[in-house]
């Protein structure tokens, strides 16, 4: 468990680490594009003409993997070929998304996620770059991340945690997943707004941080929604906010940060649909694109997003390409106004 300081009066000296992994085998993925295996007459019509692959750069459970499992059952009978969900987890899902890009076959998708934008910005070495490398079919789903406190915590609301972290600078702990992911940066963009300064302790997974975050060991989290609500019901962990727009139907009393005047920590954790670049026919991505959109308005597939904790984010090709170049951006700004860093 490795202590590093977030602090909003100034950025982080370089050294926040996780060991990388993968960085020729992106780099010759993302370099090497050819054209797509679907060449030839007739060939993009029959399209797919085998079973339909969604690689989920992450272990099985989670948002990505959810939204993946529920879309793979519904567009199977539409596409009249099985479609895979086949899990590659590692480094951040740097093994998931170099397995995409070294996939030629044209029937091989990757359910991406906010990592996969995040990414490149850490590692200089991860030298894809979405929106050269990958077509976008569409947005999937979307979940707020809250903001948590053990019930033991004496912050009741945001203004107290503020409060608390200024009376004691670089006291407060922040517990995340990992150096770099989501609930890291949020923690930046945190201390950063609020001028405070926090300890981040970093974990390899939100399950191997709820103990002590639980406990007390840890003050603070912002974990994604379906991690948390159980022991926020159970009176375990404290919500003090909500990063969505609005309210969240599980916990109408929570505020969201825009609510408390605090509008850049409105952060969703997402999931997206994407191919490697030319692999997939023109068609045949059209037809994904339209049959993704039906999905997500149906009732069945908002059923199942709703018992995950997931809110279907319907979005076309060309806004899910805007959407991801925008996130990118974003977060590299994070990235490099905070020093964060990976070690090699």
């Amino acid at each position: 468990m490795v202590h590093r300081p977030i602090s909003g009066r100034g950025a982080l000296a370089p050294g926040v680490t996780r060991r990388s992994v993968l960085s020729a085998v992106v780099l010759g993925a993302a370099g090497t594009l050819a054209a797509g295996p679907w060449r030839g007459a007739g060939a993009a019509e029959a399209w797919p003409t085998k079973p339909v692959r969604i690689i989920v750069p992450f272990a099985p459970g989670g948002g990505a993997d959810g939204s993946a499992r529920v879309l793979a059952e519904v567009l199977a009978p539409q596409l009249g070929q099985a479609v895979i969900v086949e899990n590659k987890p590692g480094a951040g899902s740097a093994i998931g998304v170099a397995a995409a890009l070294q996939s030629r076959d044209g029937h091989t998708l990757l359910m991406g996620s906010n990592s996969m934008v995040i990414n490149p910005a850490l590692n200089p070495k991860l030298t894809y770059d979405v929106a050269r490398d990958f077509d976008a079919i569409g947005m999937v789903s979307q979940q707020p991340l809250v903001l948590v406190v053990p019930a033991e915590s004496k912050a009741m609301t945001v203004a107290d945690l503020v409060a608390q972290a200024k009376a004691q600078p670089g006291k407060l702990s922040a517990g995340n997943s990992g150096t770099g992911t989501l609930a890291h940066l949020t923690a930046e963009l945190f201390a950063q707004e609020t001028g405070t300064s926090l300890v981040s302790v970093p974990y390899k997974g939100e399950s191997a941080l709820m103990p002590d975050l639980i406990s007390g060991l840890v003050s603070m989290g912002f974990l994604n929604l379906p991690s948390v609500i159980v022991h926020i019901r159970s009176g375990r962990l404290r919500a003090l906010a909500v990063s969505s727009a609005q309210p969240v139907a599980e916990l109408q009393n929570v505020p969201t940060f825009r609510s408390l005047k605090l509008q850049s920590l409105e952060v969703e954790g997402w999931a997206t649909l994407v191919a490697p670049r030319g692999s997939i026919p023109p068609e045949g991505l059209a037809r994904l694109e339209k049959l993704l959109a039906a999905a997500l308005q149906s009732d069945a597939v908002k059923k199942r997003f709703t018992a995950l904790s997931l809110e279907p984010f319907t979005s076309g090709r060309e806004a899910t390409a805007r959407y991801l170049k925008a996130e990118g951006s974003r977060w590299s700004e994070v990235v490099k106004s905070r020093g964060i860093q990976l070690e090699n």
